[in-house]
């Protein structure tokens, strides 16, 4: 049986797996050029804008926002949050301090049900 998922998970599932296909439609035609031309800085500028790589980085950073955010809200009903208020608005509070703290926490909101 598929657990059942929010909004902000779905939402943030998608986002995760098309900015995986752009960037393997990315890599691949870097490759391509790679072996017609040397890679420039406008030359990768325009594979990133022309494979659609820019627009699904921004769309997974606006789903794991609204995943952090739902995540964040969806917890406080539960006791564990009202023992630990403290510790776990920091954690969130701080949740852009560095990537390795932001995918902790983006993986552990994938898990909440």
């Amino acid at each position: 049986m598929k657990p059942i998922l929010s909004k902000a998970q779905l939402d943030y599932t998608k986002a995760k797996n098309m900015f995986e296909n752009r960037a393997k439609v990315l890599e691949k035609e870097i490759a391509a050029k790679r072996a017609l031309q040397e890679i420039t800085q406008e030359t990768m500028e325009e594979l990133v804008q022309a494979t659609g790589f820019h627009e699904a980085y921004n769309d997974l950073v606006l789903a794991e926002n609204a995943l952090i955010e739902w995540s964040h809200s969806t917890i406080k009903h539960e006791k564990t949050y009202r023992e630990n208020r403290v510790a776990i608005d920091a954690l969130y509070e701080n949740v852009n301090s560095s990537p390795e703290k932001r995918q902790e926490l983006i993986q552990l909101s994938m898990k909440i049900r």
